[in-house]
Parts: structure tokens; C-alpha cells; sequence
């Protein structure tokens, strides 16, 4: 065969390559009709995204290290902070953040905490709905997101119910979150993106409804599920089984199409099954295209609070595993 023939071949397959999906019936990423929505929503695929382990300093260091591992650039990048005063906790879009949002976007999770706080400076829904935080804490982070300019994933206070009654009423957590919402619209921020995270657990789900703040003030709905096993006593279960519930119950008496996301999901290891964390990641691509409406998933790498309840990646084949999972041309979308 020529040389000319060969090229021809070439440029032919890479077009193909180029307007399908892996299965060949997808358009690619790159065409005008899969560009993601203002909204951050990808309109074929999905992101991928993590919350690496880091203190606020390094946490350019970290996301790096993560992704030379993976083999591939995040998505979205996900951050704590609390609302104290003075100090990088309580700083939303630190340099460091800006420096990783510059090739990436941001889930920045906004915590009514204090934590190195005293019992009276922690603050309330309550509180928060009345205005009492407003000039000195959410006027001035509204002004920085604004002045970032570029949009961000936003959530305020997820998994908000394991934090009732302790942290007030369903009510309050409401008026809160409305109220938060309603400053950054009267300052003028446009680049939030409202996400509302809850845990996904189905023995809440009176509550969930309760604390739902309603469609006008929600842009994604995100859940976080995990197979724990071993942690918190419970059993072993693949990742279609940890997902499914959660999303059939919040597109059944949520949402039939707000945009959701995994925004934490991972497994613990089982020493006795050195292969069965890798075989969990290796499930994603496929359950996450057969889940309606998920636009992005979050790898938690770190621990949940309890004995046994590390969940970050144990083995260099979970590594492995994760790293062919996200090769999967579902997960490149072009990123704004």
C-alpha cells in the first residue's frame, strides 16, 4: 500500500476518532454540540474530579502528584474552608487554589464552622439567615469569587443532614442557604455554581426533602456514597450498588433533570482480597454512563472519620485500576 494510501487511511480514522465516542456513536468532546453549558454541565460526558489530601499550602504539590499517578489532568479539584475570620481557612479562592483554577475548576465546599473557634464564635443557620455574617464573612467571599470571574462549583454546608438537629432546623438550614444565595445575586456574583451535596443516604430521605432549598437555588444536586466495608460495620458493595439507590430516589422526588455528581464517592481495601479495590474503580466508566444525569464524579483519597475507615487508593494495582478508569473517553470533556 502507497504512502499517500496510508495517509489518506490515517486522516480518515483520525476523523472518525474525532466526532465518536469510544462505542463510535458519540460526538467528541471537541464538537460545538458537546461544549459544556454555563451552568458547568458537560453535555457528553462527564468531569472527573478529586479531593486530594493537602494542607492549604501545598495543595498545587499534591493535586500534581495525584495526577501524574492517574495519568491525566482534573477536572475539578475540591477544597474546604470554614467561615472564620483572618486566617486561610476561612478564605475562599486562596492562591493556591487560584494557581490549580487556572487549567482546572473548582468544587470549593463552605462549611458554617469556626474550627479552631470558640463555642460563641461558631455560626448558626440561624444567625446566617438573619444577616449577622453578612459584611464581615459572605459579602467579602461573594467579592472574591466575583473578582476570580471564572465559575466555580459552590456548596454550602453539604451533607447538611447529619447536622440536624445539632445545627438548628431544616427550616434554618433553608433560609440560611437562601440567604447566602441571595447576597451573592444582590453583589452581582454571577461564576457560582450552587451545588447541593447531601450524603445520599436513603434512611434520610424525609429529611432530604426538608433541606432541599428548591430549584431556584440549586444548579447541580450532588450525594456522596462510599463502600465502606469494614468501616462503620458495613458490608461490601460494588460501586453500581453504592450509586444506584441514592440516584433513583433524588431523580424520583428531587429532580427528574438538575445535573448531579458523585461529589465524593470511593472504596476501602480488603487486605484479604489485595485485587478487589481495583476491581471496585474498574466498574466507573461503566456504571456512570448508565446513570441518568451524572455529569461528574469526585475520587475521595483520604479517610472517613471512624476505625477502619481509610478510603484513599491502598495498592499500586487500585492505582492501576482508577488510572484506566479515567482514560475512558467519557471522562475528557472540554473543560471552560
Amino acid at each position: 500500500m502507497s504512502t499517500a494510501v496510508v495517509g489518506v487511511l490515517l486522516v480518515g480514522l483520525l476523523a472518525l476518532t474525532e466526532s465518536s465516542g469510544s462505542d463510535g456513536s458519540n460526538p467528541s468532546a471537541h464538537s460545538p454540540e458537546c461544549r459544556p453549558t454555563k451552568l458547568l454541565v458537560p453535555r457528553c460526558g462527564a468531569w472527573f474530579g478529586a479531593y486530594v489530601r493537602h494542607n492549604k499550602p501545598d495543595l498545587e504539590q499534591k493535586v500534581l502528584a495525584y495526577e501524574q499517578r492517574i495519568g491525566r489532568t482534573l477536572d475539578i479539584v475540591y477544597a474546604y474552608h470554614d467561615m472564620s475570620l483572618g486566617s486561610q481557612e476561612g478564605q475562599l479562592l486562596t492562591d493556591q487554589e487560584q494557581r490549580v483554577g487556572k487549567d482546572r475548576m473548582l468544587l470549593l465546599s463552605w462549611e458554617s464552622k469556626w474550627w479552631n473557634g470558640t463555642p460563641a464564635q461558631q455560626p448558626s443557620w440561624k444567625r446566617i439567615a438573619e444577616g449577622a455574617l453578612d459584611r464581615g464573612v459572605i459579602d467579602v467571599q461573594a467579592r472574591r469569587i466575583k473578582a476570580y470571574g471564572k465559575p466555580l462549583f459552590l456548596s454550602f454546608d453539604l451533607e447538611m443532614d447529619t447536622r440536624t438537629p445539632a445545627n438548628g432546623t431544616p427550616a434554618e438550614y433553608v433560609a440560611a442557604y437562601r440567604h447566602i444565595h441571595e447576597r451573592f445575586r444582590e453583589l452581582g456574583v454571577t461564576n457560582a455554581v450552587w451545588t447541593w451535596i447531601i450524603t445520599g443516604y436513603t434512611g434520610h430521605s424525609e429529611l432530604f426533602t426538608q433541606l432541599y432549598p428548591g430549584d431556584a437555588y440549586v444548579d447541580w444536586i450532588g450525594y456522596n456514597q462510599y463502600n465502606y466495608y469494614r468501616c462503620h460495620k458495613a458490608r461490601w458493595q460494588s460501586f453500581e450498588q453504592t450509586q444506584t439507590a441514592s440516584h433513583d430516589w433524588i431523580r424520583e422526588h428531587l429532580s427528574k433533570d438538575k445535573p448531579l455528581m458523585l461529589s465524593e464517592f470511593g472504596t476501602a481495601d480488603d487486605p484479604s482480597e489485595p485485587e478487589a479495590q481495583a476491581q471496585w474503580y474498574a466498574q466507573v466508566p461503566r456504571v456512570m454512563k448508565e446513570l441518568d444525569g451524572v455529569r461528574a464524579a469526585l475520587q475521595w483519597n483520604y479517610r472517613d472519620s471512624g476505625p477502619g475507615c481509610d478510603l484513599s487508593l491502598a495498592r499500586d494495582a487500585s492505582w492501576k485500576s482508577l488510572r484506566k478508569a479515567v482514560s475512558d473517553p467519557y471522562f475528557h470533556q472540554v473543560r471552560p
